[in-house]
């Protein structure tokens, strides 16, 4: 007997972009003002019906949006969805006590997106699939295209195919990461374990077939018939296997020139959480800087480039697992500054380190509103006072945010200065 169909209005968002009823059930592409006809399975809900639409209800870009999980929000007009991603970051900031202003949503699209992780799994009986993850759920659904992608990725759903078809014979679930950088694509496999000779041959007919810059398994270089390259201002970087990467140029060259114009008087900067230096390898151009980061390829790529670029100067790169080690206080007093760039899980320790310590300025970059406004919290506890927040999209349509901002003393301590 099918399952009774229930009228419900839809009164909110929630953080992943499905609306929320007035009973409390999420509703999937739902918009707040819409009354929907759906099917009750717990708190979660399916649309069946859509019985009046919002005016803020927009015509999809993409004909995968709502099986692809890659997009949340093409179904939402540009003020609603702006509205939407801003709040994500005023809500996190409310919830940890910080209060502050925080700014519009910066369209860092730019271009479109300059990297993605595919993914490949091999169905006995079944056909390949290879592509990005369902809509809530962990199935694939095999894409042939993505309107995100900027031009220098027109060729990866291809190289995706091509080569999860190299490894089928393993039936090993892949996770193929591909990066368009200045000399080609550039890819990363993850999943096959070690691959045998017959394996590597046939991954390296495919790049020279679809002319890959580069092609490792698990961090090790397949083949490599040009070293994928990428511009950090003026210094050109190596990038290593599946190295970090901002998601699109335009949001690294904004949060660049935001850190450029917030230490532009400090001469002492620690960069931590440094990646191949997007932001160390245009800061020492005027200031002495100290990057610190725990992967040692990114860091040694880092140290190359800074050798190679005529203007830059005066950079020491360290490893350092900054979790586990983060810069303590008196190592802190050193620099007139710091910019902390974490991964998602933010930066706690350090952040306690930097609130014991008696630096006066840090510029704050982030991708997960939550842990960086757990850090703010401690921060301000600490004696600073957050002067901006901006929240940054250059994840277009989907509920991830970067934001960028500056902490100051009110009160500078006073301070030994120690050198590293």
């Amino acid at each position: 007997m099918a399952e009774p169909l229930e009228e419900v209005s839809v009164v909110g968002l929630d953080a992943h972009g499905q609306g929320v009823a007035a009973n409390g059930a999420i509703v999937p592409l739902a918009l707040p003002g819409e009354r929907a006809l759906v099917k009750l399975e717990g708190k979660r809900a399916e649309l069946i019906e859509t019985l009046n639409a919002a005016p803020e209800r927009a015509e999809p870009i993409c004909r995968w949006f709502g099986r692809c999980g890659g997009c949340a929000a093409q179904h939402m007009s540009p003020p609603l969805y702006h509205k939407w991603k801003r709040g994500l970051v005023a809500e996190a900031l409310e919830r940890e006590g910080v209060s502050v202003d925080v700014g519009e949503l910066v369209d860092a699209h730019g271009a479109g997106r300059r990297r993605a992780t595919f993914h490949a799994r091999f169905p006995h009986g079944q056909p390949d699939e290879v592509g990005f993850m369902r809509a809530r759920s962990h199935d694939i659904i095999a894409i042939d295209d993505c309107p995100l992608f900027n031009p220098g990725m027109a060729g990866a759903i291809p190289a995706a195919r091509a080569l999860s078809g190299d490894l089928r014979g393993l039936m090993k679930p892949l996770d193929i990461s591909i990066t368009a950088t200045l000399d080609g694509l550039d890819v990363d496999l993850r999943g096959s374990g070690p691959v045998a000779r017959a394996e590597t041959q046939k991954l390296s007919r495919t790049a020279d077939a679809l002319d890959l810059a580069r092609v490792s398994n698990h961090g090790e270089v397949v083949i490599e018939r040009r070293p994928p390259r990428v511009a950090f201002g003026e210094a050109l970087v190596k990038l290593p296997p599946g190295a970090f990467l901002q998601a699109t140029e335009e949001g690294e060259a904004w949060l660049a020139k935001f850190a450029e114009r917030a230490l532009a008087n400090a001469k002492r900067v620690a960069d931590l959480f440094c990646g191949a230096g997007a932001f160390a390898l245009r800061l020492a151009r005027r200031c002495e800087v100290f990057a610190a980061d725990a992967d040692d390829a990114a860091v040694a790529a880092l140290a190359r480039a800074a050798a190679t670029t005529p203007g830059v100067h005066n950079v020491r790169a360290e490893t350092r697992d900054l979790f586990r080690r983060p810069l303590r206080a008196d190592e802190l007093a050193a620099f007139d500054a710091t910019l902390i760039d974490p991964p998602r899980a933010g930066a706690l320790e350090q952040a306690r380190a930097i609130a014991a310590s008696a630096l006066p300025l840090v510029v704050s970059i982030s991708c997960n509103a939550a842990s960086f406004a757990r850090d703010a919290r401690v921060l301000i506890d600490g004696g600073f006072q957050v002067e901006s927040v901006t929240p940054l999209d250059q994840f277009r349509f989907s509920a991830h945010v970067e934001l960028a901002a500056v902490f100051r003393r009110s009160k500078p301590k006073a301070r030994a200065r120690r050198l590293l």
